[in-house]
């Protein structure tokens, strides 16, 4: 006969998995986990309040010994990516240096129910309970798991939510004209009081000689090497500067005071991705929002610029040729015989050294004949010092030809476009407005309103181009008004400022200025 089987119950522990032998002797090590979301005072309050609560807690349990208190300030609670101190916790808990994890709630721990089973379970695995006050769970429970996914995904929806909440917030705050610029980066700008922009005077002239350098023909690598041989820092404080510093800042439309909110937007609230905005979500472009560093037909021009310089030109002969401001005559020199430029050259002629100037056709061998003259650098700098210095010798004449163009340039000028588009700008918002409260279709009348802020900008465009043309003949002007006596050096500013361009030709060269006026040498 078989014997009777004989089963014993040995019930569960209250603390499964955290006793250790000599229980009595040995206390338990408990640390505590808690976190604000934001960086307000009231916020701050309640961060302090929490550690001292879990220190007092904890201390005063006399099984229990504080193992730390872990917290992080003013970090989200939807990632642990940057949440420093719950890393470190977790890290102390997987090292044996911690029996129990207590935390105020599962949104305090996470709001991510992904992140929260997974380290509820890496814990678990570790015999390392978590208990969460304000929902009564222990996660060594047998109901604690399916109460902590019920309670956690709860968490996230709520989340979720308040994200919602503040992306409206900040469309409301976007379409009153409401802007918020982060100005820990920001080169030029503080903010007041009243968190409002205001111009950092040191700062505006960095960002004044940015733009002036350019539009004298610097590229953004020259630019940036003179800043760093002088001493000035960029926006993050740094004496280092990267041309994609200088790029910034010459596009930002800030700097005219300007401003277009929501550039980049969060794709998802639990990962915190921004991505770059383009079209997917609504955009808000608020004009005169605060004083401006630059005027808007310098900004106007040197966005001209920048289209100019990243074109690729073909040449006569079929090859792509693209900006370069190297050298003071780049893409200056142009050949009168087949419309190339000149490329410097270090040319060594039976043992004598000497920088030549010689057309790119002749140098590329592209088939193309071409049998322009070799010209020295040296040659070319008396070349236009000899046309400025004629352009001197009669400057009475010249005077009046320059007067000519101005009256030309204005009477062209005409703004009334420009008018009409800001009043039909004006329209569609109110339409569309309308249209997005009644919930309509409004695809259409997005469509034109980019349609007419391209024509907008392309108008701007021309106005500055016209706006930069009467001021090169304005300089030319004044330069011829104000010297007194000839040219007799070489001065690479001065060309600059002055110098169009030089067409080589056999016999002789001929002079371009950027007031218009050639001059033949």
């Amino acid at each position: 006969m078989a014997e009777k089987k004989n089963v014993t119950l040995l019930p569960a522990r209250k603390h499964a998995g955290i006793a250790k032998e000599d229980a009595e002797k040995s206390k338990l090590r408990v640390a505590a986990y808690c976190r604000v979301s934001t960086d307000s005072d009231e916020q701050a309050t309640s961060y302090e309040a929490q550690i001292e609560h879990y220190t007092a807690h904890i201390n005063g349990h006399p099984d229990w010994k504080l193992a730390g208190i872990y917290a992080d300030d003013g970090i989200s609670g939807t990632n642990t990516k940057k949440r420093e101190e719950f890393n470190r916790m977790i890290e102390a808990c997987m090292a044996g240096q911690i029996d129990i994890v207590i935390t105020k709630s599962i949104s305090r721990f996470a709001r991510n129910t992904l992140d929260c089973l997974k380290y509820i379970r890496q814990l678990k695995d570790k015999n390392i309970p978590v208990y969460f006050e304000k929902e009564n769970i222990n996660t060594m429970d047998s109901k604690g798991e399916v109460m902590l996914t019920i309670m956690a995904s709860l968490a996230q929806q709520e989340s979720q939510s308040l994200s919602q909440n503040v992306k409206l917030g900040l469309q409301y705050r976007y379409q009153q004209g409401e802007i918020q610029v982060n100005c820990k980066w920001f080169l030029g700008y503080t903010k007041d009081e009243n968190k409002h922009l205001v111009i950092v005077p040191e700062e505006a002239e960095i960002v004044k000689r940015i733009y002036r350098e350019y539009l004298e023909g610097a590229s953004m690598l020259k630019i940036a090497r003179g800043l760093e041989a002088d001493g000035m820092r960029n926006g993050a404080g740094r004496e280092k500067w990267h041309t994609s510093n200088i790029n910034n800042i010459l596009r930002n439309e800030k700097y005219i005071g300007d401003a277009l909110l929501q550039k980049t937007y969060t794709t998802d609230f639990l990962t915190k991705t921004r991505v770059k905005n383009k079209g997917l979500v609504p955009q808000y472009y608020v004009e005169n929002s605060h004083e401006a560093i630059i005027p808007r037909e310098i900004f106007m021009q040197v966005q001209e610029e920048l289209v100019r310089r990243r074109v690729v030109h073909t040449s006569p002969n079929g090859k792509n040729r693209t900006f370069s401001s190297n050298h003071c005559f780049a893409q200056m020199i142009i050949c009168g015989g087949c419309g190339e430029v000149f490329r410097r050259v270090h040319w060594n002629n039976r043992g004598k050294r000497s920088i030549v100037w010689r057309c790119i056709s002749r140098l590329e061998n592209t088939g193309l004949f071409c049998d322009a003259r070799t010209v020295l650098e040296s040659d070319i700098e008396k070349v236009v010092i000899t046309a400025i210095n004629n352009t001197l010798s009669r400057k009475d004449t010249f005077l009046t030809t320059l007067q000519n163009n101005i009256a030309t340039v204005l009477s062209i000028e005409d703004n009334k476009t420009l008018s009409d588009i800001d009043n039909r700008l004006a329209e569609l918002q109110t339409q569309l407005l309308k249209l997005a409260n009644a919930k309509v279709d409004y695809e259409d009348v997005a469509d034109e309103i980019y349609r007419l802020r391209d024509q907008k900008q392309k108008a701007q465009v021309e106005n500055a181009s016209r706006d930069e043309h009467r001021k090169r003949i304005a300089d030319m002007s004044t330069f011829l008004q104000e010297q007194s006596t000839t040219i007799t050096e070489y001065n690479e500013q001065l060309i600059r400022r002055l110098i169009e361009k030089v067409t080589v030709y056999e016999d002789k060269f001929a002079v371009e200025f950027k007031s218009g006026v050639t001059v033949n040498a």
